[in-house]
């Protein structure tokens, strides 16, 4: 039992309650006799400083509690002399005996759970210290005035709730106030509360200040250039592997340089995508970098829209696989628009070509440059949202240079105007995944269909034999769950899916790319340990756009 209670999770938690407990003792007024105790030993000021510090350190300890969870080295160091002034604090603010000897236990916890505390600080982040500057003062200002509204003997009489929220905010850097004081004395203290609780604020400020500025940073030109070597050889492999490039990856190599994953850190998860980039028998050295980094930061690994090929590899180093889908991949050679099962494809293309809409297929690098910003222009006022959402499938920019080797299809009504477009990326030398998919809302229905059948006709002529279409999550479920014979737990889960489909249109992607009669091939889910799968699920989340910030936080963290 001991053993566990030193493990990071557990003295996470120990201390976090310990700091609850700390704030809410700050709070609450201390025992007339044993206030009077300790002012025959110390002045008159002390308690009331002690006070504030307890509360403000209390709050400190509730925040770190998230990081010893990781085992982060500097969060046990900072956690260790805080609780040890804790001990000091409680007992000059009134002589709080439980509070200190519950808070000595804890010291002693931490200092005998040193070993288990080895994972580095997280890299500086501007925003992270924007944020604790913005908001730092505004929780500090709370705990004030609700200290000042606690401890009300000695304010003037008629002294509003008003009075006291300014008085504690102007108060965090030692000016007068509003709020006055029959006595001077106990005015005196409430100035000393006041500024040791802003004082208070500099501490987690300086700690993510002080933070190391390495670790994880956007693709530079020369990363860059040795991915694209690396598609150049191996890109085939993964119908992913192109959104390798996105801006918003970093990349580890393995120490042969002969491989590399792309990942993004989004809060305590490092979020990679796809298979490998490189030489399958180098993804073993490059997924092993890339965990040994991930436990360094105390991040929790996890893998998204990974093929059945690399989930083995990552399963032999130690992570569970789940099944998230399928992707559609429709071969070149054995598609065709014959035949009753495409009847419905058939009649959108008909109907499209009645109604005049042409479609023609272009290499980006062909394009000029008027013409690849009027389709950038069309693909952000036909984007659903103000966000651009994906992460594991798509690649966030269109009509690049550097993405000279993609295919745009355009489709056109007869007066010329762009009315539906397609990007795909390259899949190796010889494939394209699908990348975006745009359409004005005032066209012909049928406009999608029209655009791949299109896409399939100039296959030939732009060298292409394989093309991957949208990813459908959980296909499997609708797929069998809607036959004859389905289990009950099996046609309960389809339902579920179907009430989720209303806002992420899960079905309706796997009826969109099932009517092409594509090879379906799974993609999956990476992850450590099942405990880490809400943390895991939520970053995934946030990565592709689907829980996005307010417009305000945005601004603020973007600096």
């Amino acid at each position: 039992m001991w053993t566990a209670l030193k493990s990071p999770p557990w003295i996470g938690r120990i201390v976090g309650i310990v700091g609850l407990i700390t704030v809410i003792s700050s709070l609450l007024p201390s025992l007339r006799g044993r206030v009077h105790l300790v002012l025959d030993v110390v002045p008159d000021f002390f308690p009331a400083a002690a006070t504030t510090g307890a509360l403000a350190v209390g709050t400190i300890l509730m925040l770190l509690s998230r990081a010893l969870r990781r085992g982060k080295f500097r969060a046990w160091l900072v956690a260790t002399i805080l609780t040890a002034m804790t001990v000091v604090l409680h007992l000059i603010k009134g002589l709080d005996i439980e509070e200190a000897v519950l808070s000595a236990l804890l010291l002693v916890l931490l200092i005998t759970a040193r070993k288990n505390f080895t994972a580095r600080p997280d890299p500086r982040s501007i925003n992270r210290v924007i944020g604790i500057a913005l908001v730092g003062p505004l929780v500090a200002t709370v705990f004030g005035w609700l200290w000042l509204a606690i401890d009300a003997d000695g304010q003037a009489p008629g002294t509003s709730q008003w009075d006291r929220i300014r008085y504690a905010f102007v108060g965090l850097v030692g000016v007068t106030g509003p709020v006055h004081f029959v006595d001077k004395a106990d005015g005196n203290r409430a100035s000393i509360a006041l500024v040791v609780l802003g004082a208070s604020i500099l501490i987690p400020l300086l700690l993510s200040a002080m933070m190391p500025a390495d670790g994880p940073h956007p693709l530079s030109t020369d990363e860059e250039s040795r991915l694209r070597e690396m598609l150049r050889d191996w890109g085939h492999i993964d119908s992913l592997s192109y959104f390798a490039l996105r801006d918003d990856r970093s990349v580890i190599f393995s120490k042969t340089g002969k491989s590399a994953i792309t990942y993004r850190v989004v809060g305590t998860v490092s979020l990679a995508a796809g298979d490998p980039v490189g030489d399958p028998e180098a993804w073993p050295g490059a997924i092993e970098e890339w965990l040994d980094e991930a436990k360094a930061y105390g991040w929790v690994p996890a893998v998204l829209g990974v093929s059945e090929k690399g989930a083995i590899a990552f399963n032999r180093a130690g992570l569970d696989a789940f099944e998230l889908g399928d992707e559609a991949i429709v071969h070149v050679n054995e598609f065709s628009l014959e035949g009753r099962s495409m009847r419905v494809v058939r009649q959108a293309v008909s109907r499209c070509t009645r109604a005049g809409l042409v479609v023609s297929c272009h290499r980006v690098r062909d394009l000029d440059k008027s013409t690849r910003k009027m389709i950038q222009v069309k693909a952000d006022a036909w984007r659903d949202g103000e966000v651009e959402r994906g992460f594991s499938m798509a690649l966030g920019r269109y009509m690049a240079v550097e993405d000279g080797d993609s295919v745009v299809v355009l489709c056109r009504d007869a007066d010329g105007r762009l009315r539906g477009l397609l990007n795909l990326v390259p899949w190796g030398k010889d494939g394209l995944s699908l990348d975006l998919m745009r359409r004005d809302r005032e066209t012909e229905n049928g406009i999608m269909e029209h655009m791949v059948a299109a896409l399939w006709e100039a296959c030939p002529a732009l060298g292409v034999r394989r093309f991957s279409l949208n990813f459908a999550v959980f296909r499997s479920v609708f797929a069998r769950g809607e036959r004859l014979g389905a289990g009950p737990v099996l046609r309960l889960w389809r339902t579920v899916l179907l009430g989720l489909s209303r806002f992420w249109q899960i079905e309706s992607l796997y009826r969109a790319n099932a009517k092409y009669h594509p090879e379906w091939k799974p993609r999956f889910l990476c992850f450590r340990t099942p405990g880490d799968l809400p943390r895991v699920g939520t970053a995934a989340l946030r990565a592709e756009a689907f829980i996005v910030a307010p417009k305000w936080v945005q601004r603020i963290t973007r600096g």
